[in-house]
């Protein structure tokens, strides 16, 4: 199995009504001397510890004495969701919000996210942007655009799901052991070792009181989002970010797979031209889960792109 080189600490932080789980590498508490911290948000169903395998493709150099921080979102992982039966986006950026009060003691910090995490910190940074020094993007396009003509059928599936939900019908899958979560991990990337996979099954899912083995994500999170998607919003929050901005995307992305038609990878760069101070790179032999997939190659864009002493906007 899979051995970090660089070993995380575990922790739990308050934030707003809930307690986030924490894994930390590096300094507890940074400060002034030291590199701003880098602070890791993942994706949807996934877990902080997705991204132990970056941090350990780290240089010793870029390393060394910076606070590096990565949290599972509300309701996934070791952070437990909320006592209702849904979750509004909107939460996510002030969860993320609360979250820096704790671990980042005022000082601006280098943000990252994945995927869903890509797009909680694109808004976040647009909304607080004195809190972000730089910021980097992995693989989060948004959404499709929405009409506003479309409300009431969202609204209609909205409750239609709640109720799936409440009958048990949205639960997700168990495994009899580790080794099924694993072969789970590998069917989805088939680019993913084996032994990353089993120590990512470890991660991603724990045993239940019967024996099996549950993906740490409350199921709630599969139910649509009654809130349409804004992009006139989003072309707003993009052009309201003052710091640079990385956008990473997989040589092999999968997101016009995803929408069939409904969302291009030219829409979301039409989109980008808002961001004020952008660079666009693409990871090569990649897919979706590219800090799987080439964990090196990542942390050699990521640390060239918050060490280097200039940026230059790429069209």
């Amino acid at each position: 199995m899979y051995q970090p080189r660089r070993v995380a600490r575990s922790s739990h932080v308050p934030v707003r009504t809930l307690s986030y789980h924490v894994l930390r590498w590096g300094p507890d508490t940074p400060n002034a001397a030291t590199p701003p911290p880098l602070v890791l948000m993942h994706g949807w169903m996934d877990v902080a510890a997705s991204f132990q395998f970056v941090v350990d493709a780290f240089s010793e150099d870029f390393a060394q004495g910076r606070a590096i921080i990565a949290a599972d979102w509300r309701g996934f992982g070791l952070t437990e969701g909320p006592s209702q039966d849904h979750y509004g986006f909107p939460d996510y950026l002030a969860d993320l919000d609360f979250l820096l009060d704790q671990v980042a003691l005022g000082q601006p910090v280098d943000l990252l996210g994945h995927s869903m995490g890509g797009n909680v910190v694109m808004l976040y940074a647009g909304a607080r942007p004195q809190r972000i020094r730089r910021l980097i993007n992995l693989e989060g396009f948004g959404l499709p655009a929405t009409q506003p003509e479309q409300a009431p059928a969202r609204h209609a599936t909205w409750m239609d799901e709640l109720k799936q939900f409440h009958r048990g019908e949205l639960a997700l899958k168990t495994y009899a052991d580790a080794d099924g979560v694993a072969r789970r991990l590998m069917k989805t990337n088939p680019r993913l070792p084996l032994d990353k996979a089993q120590w990512l099954a470890r991660q991603w899912a724990r045993p239940n009181t019967q024996g099996d083995w549950e993906i740490l994500g409350d199921a709630a999170h599969k139910i649509v989002n009654p809130q349409l998607y804004r992009v006139e919003e989003v072309r707003a929050a993009y052009a309201a970010i003052t710091a640079p901005v990385l956008v990473v995307e997989a040589s092999e992305t999968e997101m016009e797979q995803w929408w069939q038609g409904r969302y291009s990878l030219a829409e979301f760069h039409e989109r980008l031209r808002a961001v004020p101070r952008l660079r666009r790179e693409v990871i090569d032999n990649a897919a979706h889960m590219l800090h799987h997939d080439q964990p090196e190659q990542l942390a050699g864009l990521i640390e060239h792109f918050l060490t280097a002493q200039a940026q230059v906007p790429v069209p």
